[in-house]
């Protein structure tokens, strides 16, 4: 078991969410008389006046995620959304923002363990939906996606998400999380809900954190350091400055090996990786009414994948037992670049509007190589091989340019003014795949993951042309109503027309109602137009072609349209109690036309289309009808039911201390329907790709618990439970051996984890925590043995339930100047 030790630099607890709000307008610390003017327009601030017929005295925070209304606060949103405090992610022990969501929101969710590049990439699911299905904004701006598409079977399969790994926790203010469709409001994407980052903005302080920890079974030794520190510019402005690194050594999640009688596979189990991250966010008033305002990250990280062990046996099968007496392990890489910059204006009172002027640009490359590898083949005919490959690169860029014009206007029969929203978008994007060195790619090419052969190599973009209008009030003093419309033109997959109405009504204090129709859609992404691979060997030949190809149309693919949505939701607020706060939401969402990896064609219309596409087959030299290849494809329709609960209370015990409760619980269900046929008449899916858009993710999640706080003592503790989720796997042994007809049918029976942390305020400055995720050890249910290839996957990995790493004890310091 390794020793953790505190970083000699202890990095710094950020402020509670009340002090970010106090320095969130950007302006000088004793330039309080213009800050208050302008607490209804800035981000991260709390509205603390109350509409007449609330009675809380609790401070209401001011929301930017689906209202263009200034004023709109949480309290009175008319969709359910969640707010989480950038100190809340950090007292999560994750040194991520995705695995400190997962320990927060109910209705977040990951998968167990990705493949390789797509282990890597920090993607999550909202509302069970997969997620590309989620937009990502920063302080209100579309995010850029990452570039490493997941190429291996799961609930994943195909996406390129935005890696919110790529954004240091230090530099985050609050989450909002809005979990209702929302396209017509930002357009593509937003089928699921949006999460928007709202990045620190406050003008002075230093603040410093270090988190040391790792797992239960001696592994992962993960450390993250941080810090965050504000400026003033002047009597006008601010700088915010936030810079990160993180480590995390590998883990071994796989069992013995049958082949060597060793636990000596490391294939199972979290990458290692290493990063370093930069984040800025400024703002300067260049006159009273007009501001001058950017932010932006930069990343940096190395990632290592282990990929399956090739025993003794297996490598004198191969040939390599010259090159590998003892077996070797493959071991992908992946050196990631990863920016994001926007710069902006925005003003008030120009003829009575409102406007904001901005323009972002943002991309992420991938480099892929791997070591201790060779290419048999190459071995085999020549004697030699090299252990190195350049496996090729993926790269993507989205440029966007957004003008935002807003104004109220005072009408007599409206209770409240009509704020009228407008405005228009232009984005390009581009996407492009490079080769990699020949031996990579050669006949069967390197082993652990094949190189990029030229043919697949592609350079692609698109332009994207949206207008919007957005009109929001409150008619009478109880009920509020608004309204959406967008239009978005793309120049590759056409026109895109999406609505949105919401309404609230207050019947008192203490009970509300509130409802959402909307419609909305998700673009195909570059990634799936264009992502082609190609592996050939003596024995076999498959691969993915591009789904817009000559190829692909060949074998009866129409090509890819976009994704379309509906979604209803109807949801109840309670009040009964002054500190007692209840949101009950339920939902239903259906989406046509979903992409999924399903286009499948074997024997001589496989070798017909590889033809089409310019692929040489020639070093194949088996039985054509070990030759296959599939395409991503519109399979299917789907509609998600739902219902979300949350509650929160304050209660206060005198001397005996505080304690905040707080509960959520989210359940979820998926039913597949109309699945589309390939070109050869057979379903695009089969039952193991309907178990994964449907009930890889958990029936429903909770969270419930509190912090309790004493002096200079804090508790906070959680119980998270994990409902059921049932899959179909492969089988890797039997007369069903590697079937694509008949699977093993595995429910992952329900599991509890318990979050605990013990911190003390040491000094005023410094604050230390002892705490663990997953405190007594729990792991997801064991799959049987005929499923686990060589006893590689001990669990269900396609499964969105809980970690397979087992429990995180950590350590933390925070210090604040």
């Amino acid at each position: 078991m390794r020793c953790y030790i505190l970083a000699p630099i202890v990095f710094g607890l950020s402020a509670s969410t009340a002090l970010a709000a106090e320095s969130g307008s950007g302006q000088n610390p004793s330039d309080k008389g213009a800050r208050s003017q302008k607490v209804a327009v800035v981000r991260n601030t709390f509205r603390t006046t109350q509409s007449d017929h609330e009675t809380s005295d609790e401070p209401e925070q001011v929301i930017v995620t689906g209202t263009r209304d200034p004023s709109q606060t949480a309290a009175r949103s008319v969709s359910p959304i969640t707010i989480i405090g950038g100190d809340q992610l950090r007292a999560t022990g994750m040194t991520d923002i995705r695995e400190a969501l997962v320990q927060l929101s109910p209705s977040v969710s990951r998968e167990v363990n990705g493949s390789d590049q797509g282990s890597v990439v920090d993607a999550l699911s909202l509302r069970g939906l997969n997620a590309d299905q989620t937009l990502v904004l920063i302080n209100g701006k579309r995010r850029h996606t990452t570039a490493a598409i997941a190429v291996d079977a799961s609930s994943q399969q195909g996406t390129t998400p935005v890696d919110l790994d790529m954004l240091p926790i230090s530099a985050i203010d609050h989450i909002e999380i809005l979990q209702d469709g929302a396209a017509a409001q930002y357009g593509s994407d937003a089928i699921a809900g949006v999460i928007n980052v709202i990045l620190k903005s406050n003008s002075h302080g230093l603040h410093m954190q270090a988190t040391n920890g790792g797992y239960a079974a001696g592994d992962g030794f993960t450390t993250g350091e941080n810090l965050n520190a504000g400026f003033a510019l002047g009597q006008r402005g601010y700088v915010n400055i936030s810079a990160e690194f993180k480590h995390q050594d590998r883990t071994q999640r796989t069992g013995i090996d049958p082949r060597t009688g060793r636990n000596n596979d490391l294939a199972t189990g979290q990458p290692q990786v290493t990063r370093e991250s930069i984040e800025a966010n400024f703002g300067y008033h260049l006159t009273d009414q007009v501001e001058l305002y950017g932010f932006g990250t930069f990343t940096h990280r190395d990632a290592e994948r282990w990929t399956y062990l090739r025993a003794p046996s297996t490598t004198a099968a191969d040939g390599l037992q010259g090159m590998y007496p003892n077996g070797f392990e493959p071991v992908e890489t992946m050196p990631e670049n990863d920016y994001g910059f926007t710069l902006g204006f925005r003003g008030k009172k120009l003829y009575g509007f409102d406007w904001d002027l901005s323009s972002t640009i943002g991309g992420d490359h991938d480099r892929l190589a791997d070591y201790n590898s060779a290419n048999a083949d190459a071995y085999k005919e020549t004697g030699y091989s090299p252990s190195r490959f350049y496996l090729g690169n993926y790269s993507n860029q989205q440029w966007t340019n957004n003008l935002d014009i807003r104004r109220g206007v005072d009408l007599p029969f409206l209770y409240r003014p009509l704020n009228i929203a407008f405005g228009g978008e232009y984005r390009r994007d581009t996407y492009s795949i490079g080769a990699g060195e020949p031996l990579s790619y050669y006949l069967s090419g390197a082993q652990g993951y094949q190189g990029e052969t030229p043919e697949n190599a592609v350079n692609s973009a698109r332009h994207v042309a949206a207008a919007y209008i957005d009109l929001s009030t409150q008619i009478i003093s109880r009920w509020r109503v608004d309204i959406a419309g967008r239009f978005e033109h793309y120049n590759d997959v056409g026109n895109a027309r999406t609505g949105k109405i919401s309404s609230r009504y207050d019947i008192n204090k203490y009970i509300g109602f509130r409802g959402t129709a909307s419609t909305g859609f998700r673009a195909p992404t570059l990634a799936e137009q264009n992502f082609a691979a190609f592996i050939s060997s003596p024995n076999y030949a498959t691969g993915q072609i591009a789904a817009n190809s000559a190829a692909a149309r060949a074998l009866g693919s129409p090509g890819l349209r976009p994704e379309t949505s509906t979604n209803f939701s109807v949801g109840m607020i309670l009040n009964p109690l002054p500190r007692l706060h209840i949101n009950i939401d339920a939902y239903t969402i259906s989406i046509k036309h979903r992409i999924v990896d399903g286009g499948y064609a074997s024997g001589a219309r496989a070798i017909e289309a590889y033809a089409a596409a310019g692929v040489n087959t020639s070093g194949f030299t088996g039985d054509e009808s070990a030759v296959s290849t599939n395409y991503f494809t519109n399979g299917a329709n789907t509609r998600t039911t739902g219902l979300d609960i949350t509650a929160r209370y304050a209660t206060d015990f005198g001397r005996f201390g505080k304690v905040d409760w707080d509960a959520a619980v989210n359940f979820n269900h998926t039913k597949v329907k109309n699945i589309a046929q390939t070109g050869e008449g057979n379903p695009v899916l089969n039952a193991q790709q309907i178990s994964l858009m449907s009930t890889e993710n958990p029936s429903n999640k909770l969270i419930f618990g509190g912090r309790w706080t004493l002096g200079k003592w804090d508790v906070a503790v959680h119980e998270i439970r994990y409902g059921h989720t049932t899959s179909n796997l492969t089988f890797v042994s039997g007369p069903n051996a590697f079937s694509t007809t008949e699977f093993y049918h595995q429910i992952n029976r329900p599991r509890f984890v318990t979050n605990l942390e013990v911190g003390y305020q040491v000094l005023p400055q410094l604050h230390l925590a002892l705490g663990g995720n997953n405190i007594g050890n729990a792991y997801p249910s064991r799959v049987p043995s005929f499923t686990a290839d060589y006893n590689n996957n001990l669990y269900d990995t396609l499964s969105q339930q809980l970690s397979e790493e087992g429990g995180f004890y950590y350590l933390r310091a925070d210090l604040k100047i």
